[in-house]
């Protein structure tokens, strides 16, 4: 009796232990041109303070084409009685069709579009391995589009296979054609959090959202 009570202290307090050092590595995943560099720039900034952004934003599609990370970040609740650290990677956008003549109609010459298409089918890939590395995931929307598209689908569709948790954003409501409402209908499993990344606007919510989407 004593040897099974004693055997059962000693796992509590292992798991305890080991739930302590874990460290949360957080996945921001999403559409190209969502907004996750500039959360992950906002993020960083805020909590590792200016000059720490991760990377660099562009109205072109697939500006990140490498899975990108910034270790120790802390953030605390608004009261300061809570914290979480963890790894975040900012990952390039998931797309189910990437054609160099798309970036062409942006400007790009020839063989500058065919390199960054060839550099964004390679990111697309190994930010879907990345997710085998995540404990937890925030998916960045544009929510001046269409939720439901084959896109989002394929995202959410990976991560309900593995069942990493997740916390929806709802990025750009700053625009006057965001429409948060469509992305709460459209994957109502999940927290949909609204934000502007860029603005700042309703960033505490989002960073109390953490705990909930970490714990």
């Amino acid at each position: 009796m004593i040897k099974k009570l004693m055997s059962k202290l000693m796992d509590k307090f292992l798991t305890g232990i080991f739930k302590r050092k874990k460290k949360i590595r957080l996945g921001l995943y999403g559409p190209p041109n969502g907004g996750k560099t500039t959360l992950a720039n906002k993020i960083c900034e805020d909590w590792l303070g200016k000059g720490n952004a991760m990377g660099t934003v562009s109205a072109i599609e697939h500006e990140t084409r490498e899975v990108t990370v910034k270790e120790q970040i802390i953030v605390k609740s608004k009261d300061n009685k809570k914290e979480i650290e963890f790894t975040l990677a900012d990952t390039p956008g998931i797309a189910t069709r990437i054609d160099y003549e798309d970036f062409m109609k942006k400007g790009m010459k020839a063989k500058e579009a065919k390199k960054r298409a060839k550099e964004a089918t390679k990111g697309v890939i190994d930010a879907i391995k990345w997710l085998d590395e995540m404990d937890c995931v925030i998916v960045v929307l544009d929510s001046t589009k269409d939720p439901y598209s084959q896109v989002n689908i394929t995202i959410i569709g990976n991560l309900a296979a593995r069942d990493i948790p997740v916390l929806v954003v709802a990025n750009k409501i700053d625009m006057k054609k965001a429409n948060v409402k469509k992305i709460e209908n459209a994957f109502p499993q999940y927290s949909v959090v609204p934000i502007s990344a860029k603005k700042g606007k309703n960033i505490e919510k989002f960073y109390e959202s953490l705990f909930e989407v970490a714990d």
